[in-house]
């Protein structure tokens, strides 16, 4: 039986993941940065620019959204450290999108290196 480290690792084996030090690059050379975490680590700070889609929903949501469906998109996935970016972009690589990368240390290898985080603002009630 596998677990759900054995799924990541072999994720890892058929997709390409990019080193912190080359990832701002590879960032602006994207059509989109897909942030696959849960709401609640979205919501506590994201890379700039990312878009949120769970990597529990991202199969739908990438059928259910046009500007999506392009296999040629250009795609940067991350995650909190690696694992659910490595199988969200393998599912993508299988659904036959053709330039799908991930981050490698992910949002927290980001994050230790000092590199930029946005927060949604909270609205206040004054």
């Amino acid at each position: 039986m596998k677990t759900a480290h054995d799924l990541v690792v072999a994720a890892k084996q058929r997709i390409q993941e990019i080193p912190l030090e080359q990832a701002e690059d590879a960032i602006q050379g994207a059509d989109v940065l897909l942030d696959v975490r849960e709401q609640d680590e979205f919501l506590a700070g994201h890379l700039p620019g990312a878009v949120h889609i769970p990597r529990g929903l991202l199969e739908f949501k990438l059928s259910a959204t046009p500007a999506l469906e392009p296999r040629t998109l250009k795609v940067i996935v991350y995650c909190k450290t690696g694992g659910r970016a490595a199988l969200a972009a393998a599912a993508m690589l299988d659904m036959g999108y053709l330039q799908v990368r991930s981050l490698a240390g992910g949002f927290d290898g980001w994050q230790a290196a000092g590199r930029p985080v946005a927060k949604p603002e909270s609205p206040a009630f004054d």
